[in-house]
C-alpha cells in the first residue's frame, strides 16, 4: 500500500470510528519506534488519530536502546489498560519485557521490515488494516495469556538464535538503508555472504545440553513459537510444534555447516512443507523442553539473537520458559 493510500485509509477510519466513540474508553499507550521500516511522523499522527475513536491514547517515541523496556515498567506501573508496540519485532521484544509478567496487556501494530510477532497474533500486516483490527477488539475485549521465554536475562516472545543466524542480523541491522529498501532479500544476500566469509573455515562451535543429552555444531535456534520466520509472506518453519501457549521450547542445532549441506537444508527450510529442516541428516531437533543451555566450546564469543534483533556476543546462553508469562489482546 502507497503512503498516500495508507493515509486516506487512517483517515477514513479516525471519522468513522469518532462518530461511535464511547463515552468511558480503555487508556492506551502507543510506543513507537521512529526509525523502523515503515514508520513516520506523518503515519504515526494518523495511527493515533484513528486509535483515539475507540481509546484513551498517549503516545511515545522510543529514544535509545531498550527504551520501550523502561516506557512499558512505567505504564504498567500507572495502570494502562494496554500497550501497543509500533515498530518492528527488536520493538515489541522490548515491550515485551517491560510487560512481562504485569497484568497490562500488549498488542502491535506493524511498522518493521518482517512484523513474525505481530502475524503470529493474527495482526494484519497492513497499517490500515491492522489499526482497524485493533479498533474493532476494543468491542470485543479479550486479553489472553501466552508463554514468555528468556535466554539469560532477556526475555524472548517467538525465537533466538546462535550463530550463523544471529551474525546475519548483526549485518542486516547494521546496514538499515539497505534492509528498509530490499527487505527479506538483504537478508537473503547477507545470509548467503556471511556463511561463505564465517562459516566455510573454522566457523564457532557450540555445545547444547537438552533433554538429557549433549550435542556439538555451529549454529543453533530456539523457538517460544512457530514460524521462526516469514520471508515476503511466506512462513519459514524451523523447529517441531511450538504454539504460543503449550509451555514448552522447540530448538534445532545444525551440527555441520558445509557448502554441501547447507544448499539442502535451505531446500528444506524453503522447499514443501513435508520436507522439513528437523528431518535433515546435519541437524539435531527438541520440542518441548522446560530449558536447555548451549555454550561456546572453544570460548569464542558467539552472536545472539532474540525476536530478530542482535543483542551482543555470549560464550554461554542459559534458556527457560514462564507459561503464561504475557498478558496480549488481539
Amino acid at each position: 500500500m502507497t503512503s498516500s493510500a495508507a493515509a486516506s485509509g487512517l483517515e477514513r477510519l479516525g471519522d468513522a470510528f469518532s462518530l461511535t466513540a464511547p463515552s468511558k474508553r480503555r487508556r492506551m499507550l502507543v510506543v513507537v519506534n521512529p526509525y523502523a521500516t515503515t514508520v513516520s511522523d506523518r503515519l504515526k499522527g494518523l495511527v493515533v488519530h484513528a486509535l483515539n475513536g475507540r481509546y484513551e491514547v498517549d503516545a511515545v517515541d522510543t529514544q535509545r536502546r531498550d527504551h520501550a523496556t523502561d516506557l512499558c515498567l512505567e505504564a504498567a506501573h500507572e495502570g494502562y489498560d494496554v500497550v501497543v508496540a509500533f515498530g518492528g519485532d527488536g520493538t515489541l521484544n522490548e515491550v515485551a519485557n517491560g510487560l512481562a509478567g504485569s497484568d497490562t496487556p500488549l498488542t502491535c501494530l506493524p511498522g518493521g521490515a518482517t512484523n513474525v510477532l505481530c502475524r503470529m497474533l493474527g495482526i494484519p500486516n497492513d497499517i490500515v488494516d491492522a489499526t482497524e483490527h485493533l479498533l474493532r477488539i476494543a468491542d470485543r475485549w479479550q486479553p489472553r495469556r501466552l508463554d514468555l521465554a528468556k535466554v539469560n536475562d532477556r526475555h524472548f516472545t517467538f525465537s533466538a538464535g546462535l550463530g550463523l543466524d544471529a551474525a546475519v542480523v548483526e549485518r542486516v541491522d547494521a546496514r538499515p538503508r539497505l534492509k528498509a529498501r530490499w527487505r527479506e532479500w538483504y537478508f537473503a544476500y547477507a545470509g548467503a555472504s556471511t556463511f561463505l566469509r564465517r562459516y566455510v573455515v573454522n566457523p564457532p562451535r557450540l555445545r547444547v545440553r537438552a533433554g538429557g543429552e549433549e550435542v556439538d555444531g555451529v549454529t543453533a535456534i530456539v523457538q517460544n513459537g512457530d514460524p521462526f520466520s516469514f520471508f515476503g509472506p511466506r512462513p519459514l518453519h524451523v523447529c517441531d510444534g511450538g504454539e504460543l501457549d503449550d509451555g514448552g521450547l522447540g530448538a534445532v542445532l545444525l551440527r555441520r555447516a558445509s557448502p554441501v549441506d547447507m544448499p539442502t537444508v535451505l531446500a528444506r527450510l524453503f522447499g514443501p512443507a513435508k520436507l522439513k529442516v528437523t528431518g535433515h541428516r546435519r541437524v539435531s531437533s527438541w520440542a518441548g523442553l522446560e530449558g536447555l543451555e548451549i555454550s561456546s566450546i572453544d570460548d569464542r564469543p558467539v552472536h545472539l539473537q532474540v525476536d530478530g534483533d542482535h543483542i551482543g556476543e555470549v560464550t554461554e546462553a542459559r534458556f527457560s520458559i514462564t507459561p503464561g508469562g504475557l498478558r496480549v489482546v488481539a
